[in-house]
């Protein structure tokens, strides 16, 4: 495994993980140590600026709660659990190998060809397979999918993590104009709080602090607490991108793109992280095991390809719809006119229907390949 970074470590603040992203980590064997990292929430519902409810998880519905809970953890702790786990497998890890050039190969002949430099050295490798895991900006993609192109979503995140010990922790769902707010448990000490709001590319703030709490002056008492407990030392901001045509393939050749590489999708639905999990999982499910056991390589990254882009491109295309209705919605009448409506749903529906996503199981290797669709 080639890592550009001099070291593994996973930077950033937390994430939620769902049940499909637990069930790949099940599969690899890490998801009780990676559940012993995390704490488990809740997503109660969605309220708006003010904190007043627009739809909430109906509390007497113990079949909908459960598909709405979800593992809350900090990034560092997930990356750490899942490279335990690559170590213990065997893997052969090398960090400061930065990618300079992949020739795909092709499924049925020549291997493919991976160039990467590594302390001030060029080096070259044969590979029966590459898997890009090489995240948004992906040179991989960017060298085997020239025409894809990355686009900025309009939106800007902050996000923090807070030592916090009385708060419940489960996840609200704040929507205002252009921005989402949302705050969820990580640990028994910790929360995790994300900003997500309409903003220029590239844009910059003199005081990123004190532009989050101007942003969240008129918010909910709740919310102002949260970023006014903040230090700017824990406070970091990231523009959002995204793919939002996607690939054409997740398969070029012998290399295999997962992840962000293959399907960047915004953070309305949060499944970016669960998503590559199940890439990962279906890797060795769909492609590794088969061939293995003396299977098809060229049937089996067609299997992978067909099991993988349908549902990643349907998520893609989900994220964005929940974007345009919660996060990303302007002010003035459209909030309200929002806001009337969600609070006429019936919740039930709603949130059985969100589980209808995290409701994944790892494939069956021996088992025939779904009908393809996008």
């Amino acid at each position: 495994m080639l890592e550009r970074a001099p070291a593994f470590g996973e930077v950033g603040a937390g994430l939620g993980l769902t049940d499909n992203g637990l069930a790949a980590l099940d599969a690899i064997g890490a998801g009780e140590a990676v559940r012993a990292a995390g704490y488990m929430d809740s997503h109660r519902g969605f309220q708006d600026s003010h904190g007043r409810w627009l739809v909430r998880m109906p509390e007497d519905r113990p079949d909908i709660a459960a598909g709405n809970r979800f593992l809350g953890i900090h990034r560092q702790r997930l990356h750490s659990v899942v490279l335990q786990a690559a170590q213990a497998a065997g893997a052969e890890l090398v960090t400061g190998a930065e990618v300079t050039a992949v020739k795909p190969g092709a499924p049925d002949g020549e291997p493919a060809t991976v160039i990467f430099r590594s302390s001030a050295e060029g080096h070259t490798r044969k590979a029966d397979l590459v898997v890009a895991a090489d995240g948004v900006r992906s040179a991989v993609r960017a060298e085997l999918f020239p025409d894809a192109r990355l686009r900025y979503s309009g939106s800007t995140s902050w996000r923090a993590v807070l030592p916090d010990t009385d708060s419940d922790g489960d996840l609200v769902s704040n929507w205002g104009p252009g921005t989402e707010f949302g705050a969820l448990r990580i640990n028994d000490s910790e929360i995790y709080w994300y900003g997500y709001f309409q903003n220029p590319e590239g844009a910059s703030f003199d005081d990123e602090l004190a532009a989050a709490r101007s942003h969240f002056s008129g918010w909910s008492a709740l919310v102002r607490a949260i970023v006014a407990a903040t230090t700017a030392s824990r406070l970091m901001r990231h523009d959002v991108y995204h793919l939002p045509g996607g690939l054409p393939s997740y398969v070029r050749g012998r290399v295999v793109l997962i992840g962000d590489a293959a399907h960047a999708m915004l953070p309305t639905m949060g499944q970016g992280a669960a998503t590559a999990l199940e890439d990962g999982v279906c890797v060795g499910r769909l492609i590794g095991e088969p061939v293995a056991a003396d299977g098809d390589l060229p049937a089996a990254l067609a299997a992978f390809n067909q099991a993988r882009r349908p549902r990643c491109m349907q998520l893609t295309r989900q994220s964005a719809l929940v974007g345009r209705i919660g996060a990303d919605l302007g002010g003035g009448w459209q909030q309200a006119v929002r806001n009337s409506l969600f609070r006429l749903l019936p919740a039930g529906p709603l949130f059985k229907a969100g589980t209808r996503v995290t409701r994944w199981t790892p494939p069956d290797p021996l088992a025939p390949a779904p009908a393809a669709r996008a």
